[in-house]
């Protein structure tokens, strides 16, 4: 929602004013969305499907360490039977 206000106040179909009285909010925090919207575009809003890259970034990472976790439990595995057979 925040987004398509936003867009509708940058392609000049509205004002950050009558936005702000048609939705019940306070003048300053649409302007904010505004501002925050030129900064970052489509981060902005992270609830609306958009990801920023350090979150991109953080779930490659968190799925590398479980890819990981996974394979040095299978060579824990590996090497303890091998152990065994060893005797």
């Amino acid at each position: 929602m925040k987004e398509q206000v936003v867009l509708k106040i940058l392609n000049k179909e509205t004002t950050i004013r009558k936005m702000s009285e048609e939705l019940g909010v306070h003048y300053t925090t649409v302007r904010d969305w505004v501002r925050q919207y030129r900064k970052k575009k489509e981060e902005s809003f992270p609830g609306t499907g958009h990801r920023s890259a350090s979150d991109v970034e953080m779930m490659r990472l968190l799925k590398e360490n479980a890819d990981l976790k996974e394979e040095n439990e299978f060579l824990k595995k590996a090497a303890a039977f091998f152990a065994k057979s060893q005797k």
